[in-house]
């Protein structure tokens, strides 16, 4: 059902003879011409989108999230279990959607349907809001006659995957703020309140204790390469986001990430979750375990997992079992392969990958709150040790100074 599709720019005259211009994703240039010819458009150029250099800019707010995506499934679901015609449905969620992008793009699935598209292949026009997961799913309801029931699975699905990034977000949210409020403090007393301390101590004459002798030449340097520091940074990020584009670069950051110490185990466990809930929200709406491993695969978001998804789907195609690949990669553990080969064995594949999905929901539960638990204090001990030996070092020669006094 899913295979490798291109995003084909076209142009070409309706029937009363306007020149109309878009975008299709299809999976070869003459599916794109029957397509259009169903619209009644006679094309005039079609071709391969160029992907040239693209720059990634903030969305407005005008971008379409998971939340619209939930609420524009979950009332369509309820819309098509009650009856009404697809098209009716699609009118009703155009004149009612808030954000204007999804609300345009609805308008364009509607005019494809009534044009004599299927409703999945009017998704797949818009890859930037429904992606292969979604067209495929819907794909199978329209063949199986289950288009309600699979967009209820697909609006539990999408809540699950947006509670599991929520989860992440959140556990970094505090660890952040306490990382920035800490740097922040050091650097105003490194660029500000020392070098005052510094011109005192000079004027005092004597010498220095080791410890504040350490503290002034740190706050030397950062004034005098505070810019340059700033710049090192800024190079670093754009270095490693650059490095991260690249093919052999993604490989090697992403296995680096699944070995870390704290991140690691969250990763792979977080990778486990979303392999076993798609894969199984794909085969339990009858997507065939071929192109489910293939948009599995696709939406993986970790390179080390994607290649050893593809591996797996080509041993399956070899007449091998889906357990067999897995078990060899080392990427998942030994509990979920088991679990996945009694699936097999007992033909329901589907229903096992969903409870594995659960189990590892509440392991990646437990694991972000014991990440958070180890850092908030780890990172209280920084803050408080570099503050605290800034100060102890600035106050030593006034403590040195008094005792001579006295």
């Amino acid at each position: 059902m899913a295979s490798t599709t291109t995003t084909f720019t076209w142009a070409g005259k309706s029937k009363d003879g306007k020149v109309q211009k878009g975008e299709t994703t299809a999976q070869t240039k003459e599916e794109v011409l029957n397509l259009l010819r169903k619209q009644g458009i006679t094309a005039t150029s079609v071709s391969p989108k160029s992907k040239g250099i693209v720059i990634n800019l903030p969305s407005l707010g005008g971008g379409v999230g998971d939340k619209d995506i939930i609420i524009f499934t979950r009332q369509f679901a309820t819309m098509i279990d009650a009856g009404l015609p697809l098209v009716q449905c699609l009118e009703i969620l155009e004149n009612q959607t808030e954000n204007k992008k999804l609300a345009k793009a609805i308008a364009q699935v509607r005019s494809d349907v009534e044009s004599g598209a299927t409703y999945a292949d009017a998704l797949g026009k818009h890859p930037k809001i429904f992606n292969d997961l979604y067209v495929n799913l819907v794909a199978a309801g329209e063949v199986g006659g289950i288009l309600d029931t699979i967009l209820g699975r697909l609006t539990l699905y999408i809540e699950k995957n947006v509670k599991l990034k929520k989860q992440i977000k959140s556990a970094m949210v505090y660890p952040s703020i306490v990382m920035i409020v800490a740097v922040g403090v050091i650097m105003v007393l490194m660029v500000f309140v020392i070098p005052m301390f510094s011109k005192m101590f000079l004027d005092m004459g004597g010498e220095l204790p080791g410890p504040t002798q350490i503290v002034i030449s740190m706050s030397n340097f950062i004034k005098h390469y505070v810019v340059h520091m700033i710049v090192s940074v800024v190079a670093t990020v754009f270095f490693i986001k650059w490095v991260y584009r690249t093919k052999a670069g993604r490989l090697w950051m992403d296995a680096m990430l699944l070995r870390a110490p704290i991140v690691g185990p969250l990763i792979r466990k977080v990778a486990v979750s979303k392999f076993t809930r798609t894969l199984g929200t794909l085969m339990g709406a009858g997507v065939p375990i071929m192109d489910g491993l293939e948009i599995v695969a696709k939406t993986a978001g970790n390179k080390i997992v994607e290649n050893t998804v593809m591996a797996t789907r080509a041993n399956i195609s070899e007449g091998k079992t889906l357990c067999e690949p897995l078990e060899k990669s080392k990427v998942f553990p030994p509990m979920v392969t088991q679990m996945i080969a009694v699936g097999e064995t007992t033909g329901s594949l589907d229903q096992m990958l969903s409870k594995i999905a659960d189990f590892y929901d509440e392991e990646v539960d437990a694991a972000v709150s014991a990440m958070t638990a180890a850092l908030e204090p780890a990172l209280m001990v920084f803050l408080g040790v570099g503050v605290g030996f800034i100060i102890i070092a600035m106050y030593l020669p006034i403590f040195k100074l008094a005792s001579v006094v006295g």
